[in-house]
């Protein structure tokens, strides 16, 4: 599992939620890095590794149109089309945790404790996101990765939906709230996936009262893009939980080194920060 899980498109993680999900952005990351270190000392790769006869394009889409990669030049590049993930769950959880984190605020400006006056919480979503997160009762944190209930319930109950989120504690102190959290297929967005991922949170309030706050696209696609303070953000969330592994034995002052680096827009020579 561990091997095969290296090959780009396995998702057979999702089965017994495999520690390897962790790791394909990183072996990706990595794969990068390496490709150009290997370059820098003489290592000669294939030309052409795209649209060559025997290249990427033949070998993932035997009817690929290489030509149209480069067709339009002056337009933007497919990578600015790349969606950035806010939070550290399945993308598809991400519309309904926007959504339920507007809602908090708008209780919280009205001095209302969402702990105490909630009474239930209904989600609209489409069919992909109710195959891989409905999961109303997650046992490790995982499954509450992939739950739409329980990230729905984290968003209403606290200020971030960071790696705490998901703990053995959180996971018992959401479960009240998880319990009465209901996910449901909703137009447009089934029909509108995978065009856009969004969805819907209604909040009942034991007052009666019902909040609701809708997501066209999730926070993170290119047409809800992060801000820089919100890509800082998350760089920060990600440094702090790395940290907490002393094996790493990070040095101290490197977050701020490496964002103060990619904010400035320098080039360096090589990428031996904190050194």
């Amino acid at each position: 599992g561990n091997a095969g899980s290296q090959a780009a498109g396995v998702w057979q993680f999702l089965e017994t939620g495999a520690m390897t999900k962790h790791m394909h952005a990183g072996r990706a990351a990595e794969a990068g890095v390496r490709a150009a270190e290997l370059a820098a000392v003489g290592f000669t790769g294939a030309p052409h590794i795209l649209e060559g006869e025997k290249g990427f394009f033949k070998a993932a889409c035997p009817d690929a149109q290489p030509e149209l990669v480069v067709a339009e030049p002056s337009q933007p590049w497919q990578l600015v089309q790349t969606s950035i993930k806010p939070w550290p769950s399945c993308r598809h959880t991400h519309p309904s945790i926007d959504a339920a984190g507007e809602i908090r605020a708008q209780l919280l400006a009205e001095g209302i404790n969402p702990a105490e006056q909630i009474a239930s919480v209904s989600l609209g979503t489409y069919q992909a996101a109710l195959d891989v997160c409905t999961r109303p009762d997650p046992q490790t944190d995982y499954e509450a990765k992939f739950s739409l209930h329980h990230t729905a319930a984290a968003a209403l109950l606290s200020d971030s939906v960071d790696f705490n989120a998901f703990s053995p504690e959180a996971r018992t102190s959401f479960s009240a709230l998880r319990n009465n959290v209901s996910v449901a297929l909703q137009e447009p967005y089934a029909s509108a996936y995978p065009k856009s991922w969004g969805g819907s949170v209604s909040v009942t309030l034991k007052e009666g009262r019902t909040l609701t706050a809708i997501r066209t696209h999730a926070k993170g696609d290119p047409e809800a893009a992060l801000s820089e303070e919100d890509l800082i953000e998350k760089a920060e969330m990600l440094f702090a939980h790395a940290a907490q592994d002393t094996t790493l034995n990070l040095p101290r002052g490197l977050t701020q080194e490496i964002i103060s680096f990619v904010t400035s827009g320098k080039r360096l020579p090589d990428l031996k920060l904190g050194s």
